[in-house]
């Protein structure tokens, strides 16, 4: 396809702008995609805010964006698995498939990904985009591209079930309610877990877990979240927590709360990247701690399980904008946390 096409640039720290670019012409592996939805990340608005995550520092002109769904308008001549028309969704990391990581399976642990919107590798937020045609996941005629777009979220909080090792049975606490504290709890709900409480301090956010399937709510600046998942488990504490919220407090409370022999993942970044733990109470309880690096195999089952409605992402986004509102949802996003719990962006045009 040859043309032009629309693409939303980051030219400074909380400046957007738009371009027009080459529409790309995939390679033979590769299939061309008209871009509809794109979810607005946590990443994104770190990238927006302060222009760096850790080592990953923007040099403008960027393109933000890496949750995505839209469809197949063009196929490499090595791809026989898609068709012009598929509606797809985007995983957004193309690894080596060499090293040592990808060659055991663990691929999202590749030194060498290449990952949408993680400088210096351009994202999303534009009308077309290239990908390897084994990144591209068709939906079925029930799932949306908007829905599409949020499988991204979503497979994070399905590894952290995962790493976790969520099952029938178990009560679990989810700390955090932003996005992936909330694709987190539905992730765990789809896997069988028998109950699944979200302690949050943002009555809003506290309300949209209620509204997608959790089983309780804990608002911690009133109530002790730790004295209460201790009562809601007859004192032997819950046998999963998962922490999104990134913070020394949260972290400490999963602790606390965490029964004997459990497992805490660790999901939210800190601001800071340190934390100071009480780790004798961890070992005093024979706990295991793990972590969360994006996700690995798990688009198709996330896929699946929202087509056998067993996860409600229609209802997850709180706030769409139109491209040409970008600026505005950026800005919102950022300012208005407490309303803004997940903001999609549509891109196509009716």
């Amino acid at each position: 396809m040859e043309g032009k096409m629309k693409v939303a640039l980051m030219t400074a720290i909380g400046k957007m702008e738009y371009t027009e670019r080459d529409i790309p012409t995939p390679k033979d592996d590769e299939v061309l995609v008209k871009v509809e939805y794109v979810g607005i990340c946590g990443s994104d608005l770190h990238y927006f805010e302060t222009g760096a995550i850790g080592d990953f520092v923007v040099e403008p002109p960027f393109v933000l964006g890496h949750e995505s769904g839209g469809t197949v308008v063009e196929v490499g001549k090595n791809v026989k698995h898609l068709k012009v028309g598929d509606r797809v969704a985007l995983e957004p990391g193309k690894t080596c498939g060499h090293c040592e990581f990808c060659r055991t399976g663990r691929y999202n642990l590749c030194p060498d990904v290449v990952f949408f919107a993680t400088p210096p590798v351009d994202g999303v937020f534009q009308e077309y985009v290239a990908h390897e045609a084994g990144l591209c996941f068709k939906l079925p005629d029930n799932v949306s591209t908007m829905e599409g777009a949020l499988i991204e979220p979503l497979a994070v909080g399905f590894h952290a079930a995962n790493q976790g090792g969520a099952h029938v049975g178990q009560t679990a606490v989810v700390t955090g309610s932003g996005c992936i504290g909330l694709v987190s709890m539905m992730a765990l709900k789809a896997m069988g877990v028998s109950r699944v409480y979200v302690v949050d301090i943002v009555p809003k956010r506290l309300e949209k877990a209620m509204e997608l399937g959790a089983d309780g709510v804990i608002n911690s600046l009133e109530t002790d979240p730790v004295a209460k998942v201790m009562e809601l488990t007859g004192g032997m504490g819950c046998d999963l927590a998962i922490e999104t919220a990134g913070t020394e407090i949260t972290t400490r409370q999963c602790i606390a709360f965490a029964k004997k022999g459990s497992n805490i993942v660790l999901v939210g970044y800190s601001r800071t990247g340190e934390l100071t733990l009480p780790i004798s109470d961890c070992l005093n309880k024979e706990l295991t701690l793990k972590t969360v690096f994006r996700y690995r195999h798990i688009y198709p089952m996330a896929i699946d399980a929202v087509a056998a409605g067993k996860v409600d992402l229609k209802h997850l986004a709180t706030h769409t904008f139109d491209f040409d509102d970008l600026q505005n949802a950026m800005d919102q996003s950022i300012n208005d946390k407490i309303n803004v719990v997940k903001a999609v962006v549509k891109v196509a045009k009716d």
